[in-house]
């Protein structure tokens, strides 16, 4: 195992810089800013993509940078180097001077936190090149052993070990390690001419053994399989308005999109979401409870700190039905007038830090799942999702099923192909008829789009009963 007892060597090297030039250089460049931050980074990923048998490509990266940022009123600065040198900070902050002097008071540090959610080994050192290429090979062959149909299977594996440090000119400074793992395999089968695929995927933000252990790569075989092979079987999606029930775990991803965006503090302050204004309105069913979590352990969109230094925390955004709040950055927090929630975000040094989800949730309810489903006597039950669009304004929203089945007379029936929802999400949380027990979160493999931005994010829900919902279907 390798352990790294001190993860800002990687920040601080040689005599390019240390951490007193660092902050002297911070304080120097942001003295006329009401807020900001110098971001530092040092990144290790690598990738294995194994397809038809064999090692398709195997990549290795290291970057290190900064991002500098000064904001003044409601105006920001922002300049990155992919170097770590007192240098390329002193020509970083030449943008700085761009901006006109701050009027205000400035703005107090995030407050301290001595949470570590993840210790200092490296997870891309823990196993061996050989082993990693071995695991691939195994489910490669595990896969087509369990049944002939299968004709291709494509296996990928990937990590990344971040280090990473938040410099302030009034002399706050917080680390944080972050490890991230992801194993994903999809399977092709044929019969009779026809082919289809299955997806599934598993990972979080710890080390690579756990995705060594047989029982989570033969789970991965087994659901991506499966889902293949209930597509062989798959019939063409009914078109129309009717009952909805969305499984639990993954199928949070509508939620995600529907709704998480539009609680975005940058979209409120602006006006431009469908929940602007309507802290403390009715904007979903009674026992709709949405939370954002960054700071639960192990999950793929969990943090320590934010990208500005705020401790990650629970945040209820509706409870009961009722708005309560929005997901903050420093930046809109202060401009709205309240506390940061741990929701400054980034892609990387090279990216200014927004306000964006971590692990966005609904809470489960009290109802039981096969009952929920006895319910419905004409509708499709969603089990997981693939790609959707969302347009943040309006909350309007377009999501395609990749694994459905028609729910007849209160019973799965067949599994269906083809069916999109369609909808809002303001208003699909008022439809909301029924929450399940049985509240779970996803694989840990979602990735967020925001602003040319991607980062890791976790969701989860409940099994849900959604009344009235549009089906987009290719049933003639």
């Amino acid at each position: 195992m390798t352990i790294i007892t001190d993860p800002r060597r990687f920040l601080y090297r040689d005599d390019a810089l240390d951490p007193d030039r660092a902050l002297r250089l911070t304080a120097e460049a942001l003295k006329g800013c009401d807020d900001g931050e110098l971001y530092l980074q040092y990144i290790a990923s690598e990738s294995f993509g194994f397809d038809d048998g064999r090692l398709k490509t195997a990549d290795f990266n290291t970057q290190a940078g900064f991002g500098l940022r000064g904001i003044s009123g409601e105006t920001t600065a922002f300049a990155h180097a992919n170097e770590l040198s007192e240098q390329a900070i002193r020509r970083a902050a030449e943008t700085m001077t761009l901006l006109d002097p701050a009027k205000g008071a400035k703005a107090p540090p995030p407050r301290r936190t001595n949470a570590t959610l993840y210790t200092a080994e490296d997870p891309l050192g823990l196993i061996p090149f050989a082993r990693k290429v071995d695991l691939c090979q195994r489910i490669d062959a595990a896969a087509r052993a369990r049944d002939p149909r299968v004709v291709q299977v494509t296996v990928g594996l990937s990590g990344s070990w971040s280090v990473v440090e938040i410099v302030r000119p009034d002399g706050f400074i917080a680390q944080d390690v972050r490890p991230l793992v992801r194993l994903n395999v999809s399977i092709v089968v044929e019969q009779n001419g026809r082919r289809e695929s299955g997806f599934f995927g598993l990972g979080g933000r710890y080390l690579y053994d756990r995705l060594f252990e047989p029982e989570s790569w033969n789970r991965a075989i087994d659901e991506a399989l499966g889902q293949a092979l209930v597509n062989l079987e798959a019939v063409a999606a009914p078109a129309g308005e009717m009952t909805v029930v969305c499984g639990p775990g993954w199928p949070g991803v509508l939620l995600h999109e529907a709704v998480g965006h539009g609680l975005e503090g940058d979209f409120n302050r602006k006006g431009s979401s469908a929940f602007s204004g309507r802290i403390g309105e009715r904007v979903a069913a009674p026992g709709v409870t949405v939370v954002d979590d960054g700071s639960i352990g192990a999950r793929r969109g969990s943090l320590t700190i934010d990208d500005e230094g705020t401790p990650t925390q629970a945040n209820v955004l509706i409870e009961n039905g009722i708005l309560k709040g929005y997901m903050q950055d420093r930046l809109n927090a202060r401009l709205m007038g309240v506390a940061p929630t741990g929701n400054g975000r980034r892609e990387s040094f090279a990216h200014a830090p927004m306000p964006r989800m971590t692990n966005t949730f609904m809470l489960g309810g009290n109802d039981d799942p096969a009952e929920i489903l006895s319910r419905v006597k004409n509708g499709i039950y969603a089990k997981s999702f693939g790609g959707g669009q969302v347009d943040i304004t309006s909350g309007k929203f377009v999501f395609s099923c990749t694994e459905a089945y028609k729910i007849e007379n209160g019973r799965l029936g067949a599994p269906i192909k083809g069916a999109t929802l369609i909808g809002d999400g303001p208003s699909v949380l008022t439809k909301v008829a029924a929450i399940g027990n049985d509240m779970a979160l996803d694989e840990g493999v979602g990735i967020c789009g925001k602003g040319g931005q991607s980062v890791p994010a976790g969701v989860g829900q409940p099994t849900l009963l959604i009344d009235g919902l549009t089906v987009g279907g290719t049933a003639a």
